[in-house]
């Protein structure tokens, strides 16, 4: 594909997310400029600028690019921040983050060949503020907190306390809750003087995040 209809593709699927409701001006840009098609599988390529969920290898699944935009949105990344992302799959969504001005992305993946994968896409285009690290991020504190945001990039029943204690006065955690048939997006920030909020928003179709290193490799 050469620039010219690269553009026209990258344009085309911009108008595409606005059109299903995407309102987010930093977040179209960067969806605009980071390829949705890079990050996917190549026998899936022609499908990645639909809004449709994609296969990934390990049973796991690229999420739907207006729940992404859903998510993103409401996280409201700011130039500068540290940011905790618990789930990085095809990398995709940590290449959006570092767009969206994150100074540092702390990527934990549970499956090592995922989290391998993603590491090589982020260096090969040369974004050196994300680290992707292969563990269970529900389960374990991380480290290098706090952070300013993270984010939960699937389903879980209950949010893991020790995720909302990892976040810095000011910050803020977006995840989903419930059940995958029925997730609702949920926006937790800590005020200045270290209480937490919990404000639970629309229905959102997202795969559930399992807990637990994996075996597979």
């Amino acid at each position: 594909m050469d620039h010219e209809a690269g553009a026209i593709e990258d344009a085309a699927f911009v108008l595409a997310m606005r059109g299903h409701g995407v309102r987010d001006t930093a977040v179209l840009r960067a969806m605009e400029r980071v390829p949705r098609e890079r990050f996917a599988p190549e026998r899936h390529r022609h499908l990645a600028r639909r809004d449709i969920a994609l296969p990934l290898a390990c049973g796991q699944t690229m999420t739907a690019p207006t729940a992404i935009a859903a998510m993103l949105t409401a996280l409201s990344v700011q130039p500068g921040a540290r940011v905790l992302e618990i789930g990085t799959g095809s990398g995709y969504v940590t290449a959006l983050l570092v767009n969206l001005g994150a100074a540092h992305v702390r990527s934990i993946e549970r499956y090592a060949s995922l989290g391998r994968d993603a590491r090589e896409r982020l260096e090969a285009d040369g974004l050196d503020e994300a680290v992707v690290e292969i563990g269970d991020g529900l389960a374990h504190r991380p480290g290098d907190g706090p952070f300013d945001r993270i984010l939960v990039s699937g389903i879980c029943p209950a949010l893991p306390a020790h995720l909302a204690e990892s976040l810095a006065p000011g910050g803020r955690l977006v995840t989903a809750v419930g059940r995958p048939e029925a997730g609702r997006l949920l926006r937790v920030e800590r005020g200045p003087d270290g209480a937490l909020v919990h404000r639970v928003g629309t229905g959102l179709r997202i795969a559930p995040l399992t807990p637990g290193r994996a075996a597979m490799v």
